[in-house]
């Protein structure tokens, strides 16, 4: 057996740790991967090739930077935190359970909002900094505690609700995995088991964030 192949999972860690370019290092120990399985240079290309051009749909989300940089410069953020901070009960916690809510809701009838670029960065995350500041100034580590919060919140909506829809891609690929493995498996069984985990992972993050709020309202007082 030729272990030489298995020195571009090395050299992912190396780069990793070393925190080179992500990109680069794993293009590099693909190229790697392959001359130490004897494959030639023209075979090595054709294949990382043809590997992208079979998965350039997962490359469509950049096609929204440019989107949300423009609305973004026409005020879209401002107007995000002139409304919020017109809410005089919202709280940062009470602003993510909605929007986590809302994002499992869109997802158990197949509508992504495609979280983090589109939502969490131009609008959640701005409006939970906002209901924060007018309770009082944040410090730097907060500010950033509270983006990671936002973030947190999209995706553990997103992780465990996304299966709820019989025809996501995820339930349709366990469904056809399991069926090739030998076990018959249908769509609508996923998405039945996925209920409950679903509700209690978003159960868990809510009582965390009111949890949350109420530990800031101390800090304040």
């Amino acid at each position: 057996m030729n272990y030489w192949p298995l020195i571009g999972i090395l050299l992912i860690l190396v780069g990793f740790i070393l925190k080179f370019d992500t990109t680069a290092v794993v293009i590099f120990s693909a190229v790697v991967t392959a001359l130490c399985s004897g494959m030639s240079i023209t075979k090595t290309l054709t294949v990382i090739g043809q590997g992208f051009v079979d998965n350039r749909m997962v490359s469509l989300y950049f096609l929204t930077l440019p989107m949300i940089g423009l609305i973004e410069s026409h005020g879209l953020r401002e107007v995000a935190v002139k409304t919020i901070t017109k809410i005089k009960k919202a709280t940062p916690g009470k602003i993510l359970n909605v929007y986590m809510y809302l994002r499992g809701l869109g997802l158990l009838f197949g509508i992504a909002l495609s979280g983090q670029v589109t939502f969490v960065r131009p609008l959640v995350s701005p409006m939970v900094l906002a209901s924060a500041e007018a309770q009082g100034k944040l410090s730097p580590h907060e500010r950033e505690m509270l983006k990671a919060r936002s973030a947190a919140a999209d995706n553990i909506s997103n992780f465990f609700t996304q299966n709820l829809f019989v025809a996501s891609s995820g339930v349709l690929l366990i469904s056809a995995t399991m069926k090739s493995l030998g076990h018959a498996v249908s769509p609508s069984q996923i998405a039945l088991y996925t209920i409950p985990m679903a509700v209690i992972s978003l159960l868990v993050e809510s009582i965390d964030n009111l949890w949350m709020d109420k530990k800031r309202s101390r800090n304040e007082a």
